[in-house]
């Protein structure tokens, strides 16, 4: 079962480790591997909303980005087994998203949360609104009628999600991002001051100008390569999608201690 209460920071090591959200997870090599070609050689799917041109074309250069920002190995002979996020990274960047999140709270921002990976994240997306709205925080409401190809663009717990069949839908697509960003400026109302994302819509918001942080898995290589650019500005390394959506409770209670926003929940 998930920790009770704010972990310490050496306590949420070993809880990300012990559930795969960190260390050795389930992504393997081969597929991390497989991804940073795919995005490399310019496959889009890849690129999750970004627009990378021709500056990381060699996929050892995307290895090597994600070595430093994920703790995947950084051995380009080694192809096939197990891979790894480094946990300390995991808090590393879920502290510069909680500096991120105070900001937005201590200007009563705008912000908007999204997500592609509502079997995973849309819990922790949730919490983290709540507490903004608590804080002051205007949380974005999209509007009405937005659909993209693979579906309808809808808003469930304050989160901005794909539906699809009824059913809400896994999506790396950049698409439905764009799509509530346009419908809010053809409706006249101002863009979001921060995104909270992952996948396509966080990559999609930083790279038309919104402040965007977001959550990404070690075979997403794109969003860290956009932090590392500047285009977003935290990329926070994790599997997005273990055993339990419960398991990432005792990460969520240490972003928002970190953020201040604790007793705002």
């Amino acid at each position: 079962m998930p920790i009770p209460g704010t972990p310490s920071r050496a306590e949420l090591v070993e809880h990300l480790v012990r559930t795969r959200i960190a260390g050795d997870v389930a992504t393997p090599r081969e597929n991390n591997l497989s991804h940073y070609r795919e995005l490399a050689n310019g496959n889009r799917h890849y690129w999750l909303g970004l627009e990378l041109g021709d500056r990381w074309s060699d996929e050892q250069d995307v290895l090597a980005v994600m070595a430093e920002r994920v703790g995947v190995n950084d051995d380009p002979g080694y192809r096939y087994g197990q891979d790894t996020i480094d946990p300390d990274l995991t808090i590393d960047a879920l502290e510069r998203m909680a500096a991120r999140l105070r900001k937005a709270a201590e200007g009563g921002q705008r912000v908007l949360f999204a997500t592609g990976h509502p079997g995973g994240l849309l819990q922790v997306h949730h919490e983290t609104a709540r507490a903004l709205r608590a804080a002051g925080c205007e949380i974005v409401v999209i509007p009405d009628g937005l659909q993209t190809e693979e579906g309808y663009v809808m808003q469930f717990a304050d989160i901005a999600v794909l539906e699809h069949g009824a059913t809400l839908w896994h999506t790396h697509s950049p698409e439905p991002m764009r799509a509530v960003l346009r419908g809010l400026q053809g409706a006249g109302r101002p863009l979001p001051d921060l995104v909270v994302a992952d996948h396509g819509w966080a990559g999609c918001a930083g790279q038309l100008g919104v402040d965007s942080v977001g959550y990404a898995d070690s075979n997403d290589p794109a969003l860290f390569l956009g932090e590392s650019e500047g285009t977003l500005q935290v990329a926070v390394p994790l599997d997005d999608h273990v055993v339990s959506p419960r398991f990432y409770d005792p990460m969520t209670a240490y972003l928002l201690e970190q953020a201040g926003l604790k007793d705002s929940r």
